[in-house]
């Protein structure tokens, strides 16, 4: 009667089945779980190579742009100065001719 298996050993093997079952349920979760880490790892550097561009892009970024204003600042500024120069000696030689005359 060697295949005499007693009702301790049938337990036995079911709970042990039951926690392998468990433990592998587990170890999916775990899995399932990287591999959405590793979705979000990509997509983030995805959006981190993205928003690099959009700073140190040579054509586009917001240091083109920056440099871009910058001189153009610098352009204004001296065009405001001529004007004003231009418009106060203007100013003045007037104020001179009108006391000249007198």
């Amino acid at each position: 009667m060697a295949n005499n298996i007693s009702d301790h050993q049938i337990d036995k093997a079911i709970q042990q089945a039951v926690q392998f079952t468990e433990i592998s349920g587990q170890l999916k979760r775990i899995e399932d779980g990287i591999a959405d880490l590793k979705s979000k790892n990509t997509e983030m550097a995805n959006d981190i190579t993205k928003i690099k561009d959009a700073i140190y892009g040579p054509d586009d970024g917001i240091y083109a742009r920056l440099k871009s204003l910058e001189s153009w600042k610098s352009t204004t500024t001296k065009v405001m100065w001529l004007l004003f120069t231009t418009f106060t000696t203007g100013t003045v030689a007037a104020i001179f001719s009108i006391f000249k005359k007198q």
